[in-house]
């Protein structure tokens, strides 16, 4: 197993490598300038203005020495500072991704607390209506979208009952409840959006697995069928179900960044859409490097669970 984790950590750097490389040139290659707006939010139209502006937010440069001291920042763990605000963006990613953070793990716990019992029970009931319902309830938010269900959720409830989910954000430690009843709508939408396919995946592999012959045998045993479905048949099920998890993570980020400005939350992705509105390069950056790293992170997870679930992964 040490050998299994020494392999996938290795395997990352490659990766962050070009990670970086391609969140620092994609920024700039976006059309506008951060001088251009500077300039014309100042009124300020001279050459020397602008000369003198790019050399002070070190933009003169050539943009492979910018990435260079980028990266020389970065291991003295130095992500820059905003150049509007010349706050430092470690600083603002430490306010706003617990926020993120907390919705996409809230998310997370709804998708799999409605994907996998569901999944289960439509395998076990193959064909019947439970299943049916089951199935065409996964192509349904499958097919729609988490960001016009917010939308919806926005105005129709307050057209209709003078009501919309709160919008004042409440930090957890200081009113759990107002915390959760501020992030439980945005979580619950998100989550039932990556639920589709985790649902079908779950019920996939649950529907082959029973058909293996250790199965029928366990079952000739005269074992209860909660026994054989809980004890012998979800673990493996699980398998595909678990790495299928660790492919969505970039979904269920960058569906947060979209339902965190319908809803308002103060979290790194709000943050990020109005860094790229104004162009501000550091902030852009910092929090695609750090979303980029989270990814990671979570596939090794995915990785290391995926060796957990078959001992044959980790020789």
């Amino acid at each position: 197993m040490q050998a299994f984790i020494i392999r996938r950590m290795l395997a990352l750097l490659p990766t962050i490598l070009f990670t970086s490389i391609i969140v620092f040139a994609s920024i700039r290659m976006i059309p506008g300038d951060v001088i251009d707006l500077m300039l014309a939010q100042n009124d300020i139209s001279s050459d020397n203005d602008r000369a003198v502006i790019e050399a002070s937010l070190g933009l003169d440069k050539p943009i492979y020495t910018q990435y260079f001291v980028w990266v020389g920042d970065i291991l003295q763990g130095d992500l820059g500072s905003s150049l509007w605000q010349n706050t430092p963006v470690t600083e603002l990613l430490a306010l706003t991704i617990p926020i993120t953070f907390e919705l996409g793990f809230l998310a997370l716990v709804v998708a799999l607390s409605v994907a996998i019992p569901i999944g289960i029970y439509s395998a076990m009931r193959q064909d019947t209506a439970g299943d049916y319902i089951a199935r065409s309830f996964s192509l349904l938010m499958l097919a729609i979208p988490s960001f016009w269900l917010g939308t919806l959720v926005m105005v129709f409830p307050s057209v209709w009952w003078r009501w919309s989910p709160p919008l004042q954000y409440t930090p957890f430690l200081e009113d759990p409840l107002a915390n959760l009843g501020h992030m439980l709508v945005p979580a619950i939408l998100l989550g039932l959006s990556m639920s589709a396919v985790t649902m079908r995946m779950t019920r996939t592999m649950m529907l082959e697995v029973l058909r293996q012959d250790y199965i029928r045998t366990a079952r000739a045993k005269g074992l209860s069928e909660n026994i054989v479905v809980f004890r012998h048949a979800l673990r493996n099920c699980l398998i595909p179900v678990v790495t299928l998890i660790g492919l969505q993570a970039p979904l269920l980020i960058g569906g947060a960044v979209i339902l965190e400005q319908i809803f308002v939350v103060p979290g790194m992705g709000l943050m990020l859409l109005e860094a790229v509105f104004q162009r501000d390069y550091p902030i852009v950056t910092g929090v695609f490097l750090v979303v980029g790293l989270v990814i990671l992170l979570i596939n090794l997870l995915v990785d290391l669970t995926y060796g957990f679930l078959d001992p044959k992964v980790r020789q």
